[in-house]
């Protein structure tokens, strides 16, 4: 996990120990001396990268696609409903919003269901809008991405474009009927548990 940006977004590198494949999810560094950090640690780990994941579609999650996508040519993943918000017609709105890169178009859409397979590891697309319409969490074994949609203690804004309440009340639920073991690994904030938001967690029991 790399807290990277302004925004101090979670980009996480996932590797299967097995084969060294590995995801970069959510690379929301703005340059490339901060993108370094990372493409250090896949260097010295000597992995092997297969997929860029993108939780959902906003720039503090994507600005750093391009970077990635042009050190490893490896393509771009995101949820069908958020594949909008990449590619040159939303350059210009990222850069409004000071981020000096934006991504590239998606190369793979995304739907409910879909696994993203790297190795021998496997990571489910659960999809889970309300903060986006096309946002994401990715499920494996033991652990769950959850971007924008579950904080440690709280959860990711309804109040943007394109942003729902309801559809985000819908998705927590979703969420609640996972196990309490699984480790929630958020779009930004520290680790938690399934298990502690829905004790802790006002939203978590709406």
């Amino acid at each position: 996990m790399f807290s990277v940006g302004q925004f101090f977004t979670n980009c996480y590198v996932v590797n299967c120990e097995k084969t060294k494949q590995a995801i970069i999810l959510d690379p929301g560094f703005d340059n490339k001396a901060e993108a370094e950090q990372i493409l250090d640690y896949i260097h010295k780990n000597t992995l092997k990268p297969k997929y860029i994941v993108n939780t959902h579609g906003h720039p503090d999650h994507t600005c750093g696609n391009g970077i990635i996508k042009e050190k490893y040519g490896i393509p771009i993943l995101i949820h069908e409903n958020d594949a909008h918000m990449l590619g040159n017609i939303m350059g210009k709105l990222t850069q409004f919003f000071i981020f000096k890169h934006h991504s590239p178009n998606a190369d793979i859409i995304l739907h409910e269901g879909n696994v993203i397979k790297f190795g021998i590891e496997t990571l489910k697309v659960i999809h889970t809008p309300g903060h986006s319409r096309g946002s994401i969490s990715l499920l494996g074994q033991k652990e769950i991405f959850t971007g924008d949609t579950l904080f440690a203690g709280s959860i990711g804004r309804t109040d943007f474009p394109e942003s729902s309440e309801q559809e985000m009340k819908l998705s927590l639920k979703k969420l609640a009927t996972l196990p309490d073991h699984l480790k929630v690994y958020p779009g930004h904030g520290p680790p938690t548990t399934i298990g502690e938001e829905k004790q802790f967690n006002p939203f978590l029991s709406l």
